[in-house]
C-alpha cells in the first residue's frame, strides 16, 4: 500500500468505553487532519480497544510536540495510550542470522528496493558465513561465536551491539539458537522470530524430511515475537502452501524457504507500520 509522503499514523489502546472512536476523530478534525485510513477493533471479552489511524495535516504546519500534548489531555479521560509516527519513519533494525541466508536475502533486497521501511543497522551471527553478503550491502557484520559455556557472555555483545545501534526491531532471520531467558525478557514485542509449521509438527533434524515420510500436504510459516516459550510467542503472521505425493524432500524445503521469506517480510511490514497490537499472548492486527 502506498502512502502519501505527509501521511501521519496515531496508534492507541484503553479499555473499552463510550466515545472511543470519537475521542480520535474529532480530535483530529479540530486540529484540521484529514483521516486517509482508519481501523478499529474493541476486543469485548477483554473489554479493550484498539484503533490505527492515519491522517494528513491541512494546516501548512504541523506541530507534532503540540498535537502530542494536546491530544493527551483528551486521551487520558479514555486512559487511552498512544503513539504518533511521522511520515517516512524508518525503524532502525538489527538482523540475526545463522548459516541459512534465504530470509536474510530476501529482507536485504527489500530494504534495498524500499519495499521495507527500515534501516538495518547490523548483522549479528553465530558463524561468519554470510560476512562477505553483508559486505556487499555496505553493512556491519558481527559474528560472536557460540557454545554452552560462552552463552551469557555472547548474548551480551549482541545485547551491546542492539544498544549502540538504537535497533527498535530484531529480527531472527533463522538464527538457529535459542535466546535465554532473559534476553527474551530485554526484547519482549520488539523481536520478531520466523519458524517453519508443519501439519502435523516436527522438531529435530531434517523436519522436511520428516513431513515427507509422513507424506504431508502442507507445509507453512509462523512469524512470532519471541517469548520463554520456545516458538510459542504471540504469532504476527502465518502462511501455508499445499504439497503433493510428487513434492520430494527438497521440494518441500524449497517451498518452505519461499514460505519462510514471505511470512517474515509481512510480519516486519506489519509491525513497522505499527499495524500490530501486542494484547496479553495475542495480537490485533490491521492487515494493510
Amino acid at each position: 500500500m502506498s502512502h502519501l509522503a505527509d501521511t501521519w499514523t496515531l496508534t492507541a489502546q484503553c479499555p473499552s468505553r463510550l466515545g472511543t472512536v470519537d475521542v480520535v476523530t474529532r480530535f483530529l478534525k479540530e486540529n484540521g487532519c484529514y483521516i486517509t485510513e482508519q481501523q478499529s477493533f474493541d476486543d469485548r471479552l477483554a473489554d479493550r480497544f484498539f484503533i490505527r489511524t492515519e491522517f494528513t495535516p491541512q494546516l501548512t504546519a504541523f506541530d507534532a510536540e503540540a498535537f502530542e500534548a494536546a491530544f493527551a489531555d483528551r486521551a487520558g479521560e479514555f486512559e487511552m495510550v498512544f503513539e504518533l509516527a511521522a511520515p517516512g519513519a524508518r525503524i532502525p533494525v538489527v538482523i540475526m542470522v545463522s548459516r541459512a541466508d534465504h530470509c536474510l536475502n530476501d529482507l536485504l533486497y527489500r530494504y534495498r528496493t524500499g519495499q521495507l521501511p527500515i534501516e538495518i543497522r547490523a548483522i549479528v551471527s553465530n558463524h561468519p558465513d554470510l560476512a562477505n553478503l553483508a559486505e556487499w550491502h555496505g553493512i556491519p557484520y558481527y559474528h560472536f561465536p557460540i557454545t554452552p559455556e560462552t552463552k551469557p557472555e555472547q548474548e551480551a555483545q549482541v545485547a551491546k551491539v542492539i544498544e549502540e545501534t538504537g535497533a527498535e526491531l530484531v529480527i531472527l532471520a533463522r538464527y538457529m539458537q535459542v535466546l535465554s531467558s532473559r534476553m527474551c525478557e530485554q526484547l519482549s514485542g520488539r523481536a520478531i522470530n520466523i519458524h517453519h509449521s508443519l501439519l502435523p509438527g516436527f522438531k529435530g533434524a531434517k523436519p522436511y524430511h520428516q513431513a515427507y515420510e509422513k507424506g504431508v500436504k502442507l507445509v507453512g510459516a509462523t512469524a512470532h515475537y519471541i517469548n520463554d516459550d520456545l516458538d510459542e510467542g504471540p504469532i504476527i503472521t502465518q502462511a501455508v502452501e499445499s504439497v503433493s505425493h510428487a513434492d520430494y524432500p527438497e521440494d518441500l524445503v524449497a517451498k518452505g524457504r519461499d514460505i519462510e521469506c514471505l511470512a517474515l517480510a509481512r510480519a516486519v511490514a506489519l509491525h513497522v507500520e505499527r499495524r500490530v497490537f501486542l494484547h496479553a499472548r495475542r495480537t490485533v492486527i490491521f492487515e494493510r
